[in-house]
């Protein structure tokens, strides 16, 4: 597994969950923070493919780290509570960092199990749900010296489609794998500058942060084109395979956001041109993904669509 550039301190006794770390960025986040000493979490829809990638990570240990599988899919909500209680009940309810990295991206026009259009469930909903069943363990984790973490993983792919919080599951519009993946990736923004403004208003010692990794070699388009993906992605595939970075680079945002010097509201991507590439450093939002009214409007919509309450 190869190395990340970016400089990880020691993360002896921090507890770090993942989500999405069969293969791609999680993994290589995964292993990079077990590396460095932490107890990673790796939430894993497919249990034979989990079992490979903690082995995978366990075989790159060479100190205190360790990883672990929790089963998770994001798509049912039922699975997004049963893993919240089971990471619960593991960590006695502390966890310093969630790392909410797992996403679907272009493939056909399909629903999650509790009915949602799949990208926005998998990508915002499910993520959002888990975030907030998870805040009690980040809450008790953190300190005013060092707070615990929420990284919400966007994508450039967020300035390429609007938010229609009246057709969220495209029941009115006809269907675009495109927009669809980029207003879930808006969303993620979004919550997370909500999640930040309210975890500022209380005071809890927790911070919420966002990344992209730019145009990195990860499976999303793999995964799409498995499920059936539109000529889009199979268009999209020739250019990601020669012009992207490698994912040791690709995770260097998550990581920063994770464990590096960062304030809460931040959000990081790779520095280069067009934030395709390069070390991590600020990134930039549209217009759109800077709107407080839409922003508190999604987090109202989510509570309503997820059932489950919003905390803070």
């Amino acid at each position: 597994m190869a190395s990340s550039r970016l400089a990880v301190p020691g993360l002896t006794g921090r507890v770090i969950v993942v989500t999405g770390t069969t293969s791609g960025l999680g993994l290589a986040l995964s292993g990079a923070l077990a590396k460095a000493g932490a107890r990673v979490l790796m939430t894993v829809r497919d249990a034979e493919r989990g079992v490979a990638a903690v082995d995978q990570v366990r075989a790159g240990i060479d100190g205190p780290g360790s990883a672990e599988a929790v089963r998770l899919d994001l798509a049912d909500l039922a699975s997004v509570r049963a893993a919240a209680a089971d990471i619960r009940e593991r960590t006695a309810d502390r966890v310093d960092v969630l790392v909410n990295n797992a996403a679907v991206s272009l493939g056909p026009h399909e629903r999650t199990r509790d009915g949602f259009e799949l990208q926005i469930g998998t990508n915002h909903l499910g993520p959002a749900a888990l975030t907030w069943l998870l805040m009690p363990a980040l809450r008790a984790a953190g300190s005013p010296g060092r707070a615990s973490r929420v990284v919400l993983t966007s994508s450039l792919g967020h300035r390429t489609g609007g938010l229609d919080l009246g057709d969220l599951h495209w029941e009115r519009r006809r269907y675009s794998p495109t927009r669809a993946y980029g207003a879930s990736k808006l969303a993620n923004l979004l919550f997370a500058a909500e999640l930040d403004r309210r975890l500022r208003l209380s005071g809890d010692p927790v911070l919420s942060v966002a990344a992209h990794p730019g145009l990195t070699a990860s499976e999303l388009l793999n995964n799409a084109l498995a499920r059936g993906g539109t000529w889009k992605a199979r268009l999209l595939k020739l250019p990601d395979r020669y012009l992207s970075q490698p994912v040791a680079a690709g995770i260097e945002p998550q990581l920063l956001a994770a464990v590096g010097p960062i304030r809460g509201g931040d959000y990081l991507g790779p520095s280069g041109r067009f934030e395709t590439r390069g070390p991590a450093g600020p990134a930039r939002r549209s217009a759109t993904a800077q709107d407080p009214q839409l922003a508190r409007e999604l987090w109202e919509s989510t509570a309503d669509a997820t059932g489950v309450t919003p905390d803070p």
